[in-house]
């Protein structure tokens, strides 16, 4: 059984829109007829989703408040207001234990993770809030403990989880706020730094995007401040 979406009448703002899992939730959003924007740091390539010309692009530092404010005005004075808000910008960066990070590799790991989530919902709440709108932000299934090497990484994504939760308690009734959870994705950045590892039992980013979708959607209409596995078998 598949699922068929339509979200012809929404406008729903992705960030981390020129990477693999952004770009494919771009996708999974204009193929059920959503008006997409998508923002970046960086101008999407030739090889993602946001090359076909149906998703309006807006490049901003997400970690910049007044940037980010500059794209959620955008696109709601373009589009006439917003529906969903996808919180899709992160990053992984580790490999040390805690006595040997420094302090600005900590910081660039949280700022990228977190604060843009933290500062997208910010800006993006008082229109959602008109629209009885959702907001979908990606944390990680590294979030539910502690473990060796990635400190930083893990300590963020669960900031993701417990934001996710503060904004779902204080939007109760108007705007819906949910998480999803992955593990490793199957992404050709992942295969090159992982070569040896089992990638059959990643996931693919198209999955875990329509599962972004169907949570923006009133198939889901009673799930709010949820924390979603979307790891599969990884």
């Amino acid at each position: 059984m598949h699922a068929e979406f339509d979200c012809s009448d929404d406008v729903v703002l992705v960030t981390g829109a020129s990477g693999a899992l952004g770009s494919a939730v771009c996708r999974a959003f204009d193929d059920a007829g959503a008006t997409v924007c998508g923002t970046d740091v960086v101008e999407p390539g030739e090889d993602t989703e946001l090359d076909r010309g149906e998703v309006s692009f807006y490049r901003g530092d997400l970690t910049d408040e007044s940037q980010v404010e500059q794209v959620v005005s955008g696109v709601v004075d373009a589009h006439g207001g917003l529906d969903a808000l996808c919180n899709v910008a992160g990053m992984w960066q580790g490999g040390d234990p805690i006595e040997e990070t420094d302090a600005e590799t900590f910081e660039t790991v949280f700022d990228v993770n977190l604060k843009t989530m933290f500062l997208a919902s910010k800006f993006a709440l008082p229109h959602l809030q008109d629209s009885g709108g959702s907001i979908v932000s990606v944390s990680a299934r590294a979030s539910l403990e502690g473990g060796e090497g990635d400190g930083p990484y893990r300590a963020a994504k669960a900031g993701v989880r417990l934001l996710t939760e503060t904004i779902a308690e204080e939007n109760r009734g108007d705007v819906r706020a949910n998480a999803v959870m992955p593990s490793v994705i199957d992404t050709p950045q992942n295969r090159e730094m992982l070569p040896d590892a089992d990638h059959d039992s990643w996931v693919d980013p198209a999955e875990i995007a329509r599962v972004v979708l169907a949570l923006c959607t009133d198939a889901t209409p009673p799930t709010s401040g949820g924390a979603i596995p979307v790891y599969g078998e990884a």
